[in-house]
């Protein structure tokens, strides 16, 4: 798009394309721009091919680009893998004494990487510090940025490390400012915006202390696992415990038993790690105790590709457990959605006594972007459990007690003066086990049917943009978010609205129905192979898209494709 820059970092795992990227993210941002990063990885420790792309311009970003206008290749198989990424102005960096190539080309930049870093006395390590300097250079902005964003990247590391970081740097910086003569990259700096740079995991992971939560349990999967990271890092700090399980299984049970005694819980996997937590997801159910779980997609079945993305887990998450239950499920479509979904997430948990499920994935878990500091004000906490004084003058408490509501007083069982009972077994008010069949309809109108009414008229709104008047209206649910709204946009004269939905269950249907009526051309742009949000709208509204523009290679859409889709509809 128009004034834009794409520069994209490829090489093998293990060359430091992230800290280059992270680097780049914070001096643009120091340069008053707005960022949007992606990250492609294999999954593997070496070698292999991976990349980051970052795009900078000064309008807010929200959705990869297809092309780039610098290729900062770090090794040589990058250079055949992607070339043909690069824009008509396009320009490959690379070392070309150490890649063996002699040819000369106009959109070459020849770099010696490797022998920059260790005049420096550094070595293979340092190429990716040396890059972030060049980059600096070619855009022609101040490499006090550098210095500044490096020493934030290494603060961990001993002086000696930072040292040699800030020379390769140095020595990229000053080989790109007085060998590339051309102007053409050079970005404007603008008025420095107070912003953070996060990822959807980061903000997940803020919303989660801010909701109060005080156990997590996991174990590691990706792409959650960058959740359980960010809270052991604050854990100490907000009063977490932060629990490594020796499986999902373990996981879910352990964040049930610490809801039941009164702390706000939470655990976090991808769909592979849901699948063992279900019977557990329909013991909190049954035992009607609040907890939230993240399913952070990753392409399936089984192992899948373990560091991609997909959304294909909506109606496994919709239908999970044995039974019949209600839960709520959060698809965030941005970093701000993921910090301020989750806080409603644990406050809906313990209002209706239920699991909350929050969606993610891959790349939404791994993309960066500048964001404005969130405003607490609307990330406001509430609590529903008895207070120690309430819980204290109770007599008879019944923990499944039947209200018009289908929600019962929650007590933390050490607070009352009585016996506490809770069963998996179907039961009475009291807790005990019974076989009664009346007593079973009354339990299960109370978990399903009074719960999701009151669920119902809580529903997050969907987003809407020209949706009013449009020939072609998009419809997507979480992290399709930036692109579908991107793409909106710039085919604004095309009379193309989106709607996005944030919340998948329960299903905003009446809203869709009002919204959908007089829509003649119905698209939803999914990450999936089967159309799942198609047949879910269907379904609950009895509205038959159009048709259902589907990615399932494992890779997030990019802006270009999704506008080149659209155009074959209007």
């Amino acid at each position: 798009m128009p004034g834009e820059l794409t520069i994209k970092i490829a090489g093998e795992a293990g060359q430091g394309m992230q800290s280059v990227g992270t680097a780049l993210g914070q001096v643009f941002r120091q340069a008053g721009l707005n960022i949007f990063a992606t990250q492609d990885f294999m999954s593997r420790i070496r070698g292999g091919n991976n990349f980051f792309q970052i795009s900078i311009s000064s309008t807010p970003l929200l959705a990869p680009r297809q092309k780039c206008d610098i290729l900062v290749a770090l090794d040589k198989g990058s250079i055949p893998l992607h070339r043909a990424t690069l824009t008509a102005r396009g320009k490959l960096i690379m070392d070309q004494k150490k890649f063996g190539i002699t040819e000369a080309a106009e959109n070459y930049f020849d770099v010696p990487y490797y022998d920059l870093a260790e005049k420096i006395g550094g070595g293979e390590l340092f190429i990716n510090s040396v890059a972030s300097g060049v980059l600096a250079g070619i855009t022609r902005l101040k490499f006090d940025f550098v210095r500044q964003a490096l020493k934030k990247i290494f603060n961990n590391k001993s002086q000696e490390i930072i040292d040699k970081n800030l020379a390769a740097a140095k020595a990229g910086y000053d080989f790109a400012v007085g060998n590339y003569k051309t102007e053409e990259f050079a970005v404007k700096q603008l008025p420095i915006q107070e912003s953070l740079v996060m990822n959807g995991h980061d903000a997940l992971a803020l919303g989660a202390i801010r909701a109060g939560c005080k156990f997590y349990s996991a174990y590691p999967m990706s792409p959650s696992t960058s959740i359980m990271e960010n809270l052991a890092s604050l854990g100490r700090d907000f009063g977490i415990v932060v629990e490594q399980a020796e499986d999902e299984i373990a996981a879910i049970n352990m964040v049930i038993g610490a809801s039941y005694t009164g702390v706000r819980s939470m655990a976090a996997t991808a769909g592979g790690g849901f699948a063992l937590m279900v019977e557990g997801f329909s013991l909190a159910g049954m035992l009607e105790t609040p907890i939230v779980i993240v399913d952070a997609q990753r392409p399936a079945p089984a192992t899948g590709f373990p560091t991609r993305t997909e959304q294909a887990d909506l109606e496994f998450l919709i239908h999970a457990g044995h039974g019949e239950f209600a839960r709520a499920i959060f698809a965030p479509g941005t970093i701000e959605q993921a910090f301020y979904l989750t806080v409603k997430a644990f406050n809906l948990a313990e209002k209706y006594q239920i699991p909350v499920l929050i969606m993610t994935d891959q790349y939404l878990a791994d993309s960066y972007r500048n964001v404005e500091k969130f405003d607490l004000g609307q990330a406001m906490v509430k609590r529903y459990r008895l207070s120690k004084e309430e819980s204290t003058k109770i007599t008879n408490y019944k923990r499944y007690q039947l209200t018009d509501t289908g929600v019962s007083p929650l007590a933390v069982p050490s607070w009352i003066n009585d016996v506490v009972y809770a069963d998996s077994d179907e039961h009475t008010e009291e807790g005990h086990i019974t076989e009664d069949g009346e007593i079973r309809k009354q339990m299960v109108a109370k978990r399903l049917f009074k719960k999701m009414a009151g669920l119902s008229a809580e529903i997050e709104k969907p987003e809407v943009f020209n949706v009013a008047g449009a020939e072609v209206v998009m419809i997507g649910f979480g992290s399709t978010y930036g692109v579908i709204k991107e793409a909106a946009e710039a085919l604004v004269q095309k009379r193309i609205g989106f709607i996005h939905l944030s919340q998948v269950w329960p299903f905003p249907g009446k809203a869709m129905e009002v919204l959908l009526k007089d829509v003649k051309k119905v698209v939803t742009v999914e990450n999936n192979a089967s159309a799942q949000l198609a047949n879910v709208l269907r379904r609950e509204t009895g509205i038959k898209v159009t048709r259902s523009i589907l990615k399932y290679d494992g890779r997030p859409f990019d802006l270009d494709e999704l506008i080149t889709a659209l155009q074959k509809e209007s």
